[in-house]
Parts: structure tokens; C-alpha cells; sequence
């Protein structure tokens, strides 16, 4: 069972992804070959005017192939002969409705839980926060400047961004906006920084604060994917803090199972969770500007339209081949150390 919801989940935001690229390509008059999801041989598919619609044999991944992409072609329909800013848009439009589909769903899950807006129920006695001043019922706005609209992400800033230094901090008080200094500290039982203080938990929202707070909830979880793939270039993270489609199955997993002895709704909001936080992250990662991804077709484009000419397609075709093979290793790798960590799991 957790392997098919993971199957479910992986198939929709890649669809979705896929799905961008498609509506941009037929809008810019772009032939679509074929529209599939997996890889592989194909199981099933059927022609529909110029597009082959299939299904593949491996249920990870998708491809929306347009004529001309990697090759040249004197159809007037080919990628390639359309002007740079119709194949930006094309391009783009992937990671893009990757974020909107995780807008879409922050909508359904806020819509039903509500947000944790960082309104603080409690503040324990003799704790960094309590001795800056911080109370129950203030409301933390910002953090070193930045705006923050979850409890989550005063968490985050402490994981991801600071963890010992002094940091700013500005709450509101019966209406009244305050500002304080607040110096983490270190706690041996959980082995992280904390300030000692507690959320007041989910709060319902009306119709147009869901909107908002739903923008809010993507932003979030683009925030986390920039700042994790900033520790990692700075070594602050490892591999072996990363997770390929193996470790990933295994979390859905264990969410699932954590989540079902509490019912359906529970499920279904961890669920929610789970595909917003995917989404989101498969957007950021398809914009890195990594020859093969997305994000490095954009920088060859973007050249293009600077330089008024596009780069040798042999030449463009062979760094894209080298950023795929540079992928699929680093996929090999995270692979191999997930399956060696769910062994390893297993045995004990």
C-alpha cells in the first residue's frame, strides 16, 4: 500500500510538471510528439491528432517530447524554429506549475486545518525567549528582518540558517509591535538549538486569508529547498542527509503508517503535506541551472536572447549529455546509500 500511494503521488506532481510544458508547447503552436508518464517500454498508448499519449512500464518520471527539441527540423511546428521567449515559456512552465500545483493543495489542506500562524501559547520560564522578553500570546512577525507568516519557519531558522548567534526578533503585543534580541540555545535531549518556545497550533482561516496563506505555504517550502541546497553547496549538508525516490518511498511510508491509526482525514493531511513539499521542491530543483534540467535549458536561452544567437546545437546537446550523466551518478549514489540505510534499518 505504501508503495502505490508513493507511486500516486510521484505520477501526479510529475504529470502536473509534464503538464506545463505541454498546454505551453500546444499554446506556442510547438508539436508534441509524444506525452507520457514513466520511462520505458511503452504498456499502453493512443494516438490523438499529432500527440502519442502512453503510459511506460516504470512508473518514475515523464516526458512531454516536442519536435525540433533536440535536433534541428524545418517544421514550422519544431521547438527549435519558435522565438526564444515562446521556448523560455515552454520551458518555464514546468517548475512553474509544479508551484502552482502546490498552491492548489495548500488551498485544500489550510482550507481544512488551517495555518499555524506563530502566535506563541507558551514560553517557558528562564528561556532564551522569556528572558528577551517574549510572552504567551505575542505573535512573531520577523526574524533578522526577514517576514515570517509560520511557526514552522522559526524553526527552520534555527535548523537551516542560525543556530548559536543572536538574532533579531519582532513580535506584535496587544496590537503593539515590540523588538527583542533572542540567543538559541543548545539543548543536549534533542541535540538541536531552541528558544524554548510552543506554538498555539492550527488556526482556521476565512476564505481570503486561506488564499493568502496558502502563497505563504508555497513560499515556505521554497524557502526550505533554497536554504537545504545552500548547506549542501557549502558542506554544511551531506549525502547522507539527501533522499532519492528510494528514501522518499520510505518516508511516505512511515507517514503513512504513522497517520492511518488516527483515520482518514489524518491521512489524507499528511497526505496533502507530503505532495506540497514535493511539488515545491521539484520546482526549485528543476530551475538549478544544471545542463539537462530544466533550469540549464533556461540559461542556454537566456544566452541566446543576450547574444541575438543561439549556441552550436552539437555543442548544447553535449553538455546537456554530460549534466545527464553528472544526474544520473548522483541518482545512483543517493540511491545506493537509501537502500543501504533501509537494510540497515531492517536487519536491526
Amino acid at each position: 500500500m505504501n508503495i502505490i500511494i508513493a507511486v500516486i503521488i510521484f505520477s501526479f506532481i510529475i504529470i502536473f510538471h509534464e503538464l506545463g510544458h505541454f498546454l505551453l508547447a500546444k499554446k506556442n503552436g510547438i508539436c508534441v510528439e509524444e506525452f507520457c508518464l514513466g520511462l520505458g517500454p511503452t504498456i499502453i498508448g493512443k494516438q490523438f491528432g499529432e500527440t502519442f499519449y502512453s503510459l511506460k512500464l516504470f512508473p518514475f518520471g515523464g516526458a512531454c517530447m516536442m519536435r525540433g527539441e533536440d535536433e534541428a527540423s524545418d517544421d514550422a511546428g519544431a521547438f527549435n524554429n519558435k522565438s526564444v521567449l515562446a521556448r523560455i515559456s515552454v520551458v518555464f512552465a514546468g517548475p512553474f506549475f509544479n508551484f502552482i500545483l502546490a498552491f492548489l493543495l495548500s488551498l485544500i489542506l489550510i482550507g481544512m486545518v488551517g495555518s499555524d500562524i506563530p502566535v506563541l501559547s507558551d514560553v517557558e520560564e528562564n528561556s532564551p525567549a522569556y528572558e528577551a522578553g517574549l510572552r504567551a500570546g505575542d505573535e512573531i512577525t520577523r526574524i533578522d528582518g526577514a517576514r515570517i507568516h509560520n511557526f514552522r519557519e522559526i524553526s527552520y531558522y534555527l535548523l537551516l540558517e542560525n543556530q548559536d548567534q543572536p538574532f533579531e526578533v519582532e513580535y506584535k503585543r496587544s496590537g503593539k509591535t515590540e523588538e527583542s534580541t533572542v540567543t538559541p540555545q543548545y539543548d543536549e535531549e534533542t541535540g538541536s538549538y531552541r528558544i524554548g518556545v510552543r506554538s498555539s497550533g492550527y488556526m482556521k482561516l476565512d476564505p481570503i486569508k486561506t488564499i493568502q496563506y496558502s502563497f505563504y505555504e508555497v513560499r515556505c517550502q521554497i524557502k526550505i529547498t533554497v536554504l537545504s541546497l545552500k548547506q549542501l553547496v557549502t558542506g554544511q549538508l551531506g549525502l547522507n542527509e539527501i533522499s532519492g525516490p528510494v528514501g522518499i518511498v520510505s518516508v511516505i511510508g512511515d507517514t503513512y503508517d504513522q497517520a492511518r491509526s488516527f483515520g482518514f482525514l489524518i491521512i489524507l493531511e499528511s497526505m496533502l503535506n507530503m505532495t506540497i513539499l514535493l511539488s515545491a521542491n521539484l520546482g526549485v530543483m528543476n530551475l538549478l541551472p544544471i545542463p539537462a534540467l530544466d533550469g540549464g535549458r533556461l540559461v542556454f536561452l537566456i544566452i541566446e536572447g543576450i547574444r541575438g544567437k543561439a549556441m552550436d546545437s552539437e555543442k548544447e546537446g553535449k553538455i546537456h549529455y554530460a549534466g545527464l550523466l553528472f544526474l544520473l551518478g548522483l541518482m545512483i549514489l543517493i540511491m545506493v546509500k537509501d537502500i543501504r540505510t533501509l537494510l540497515i534499518s531492517f536487519l536491526q
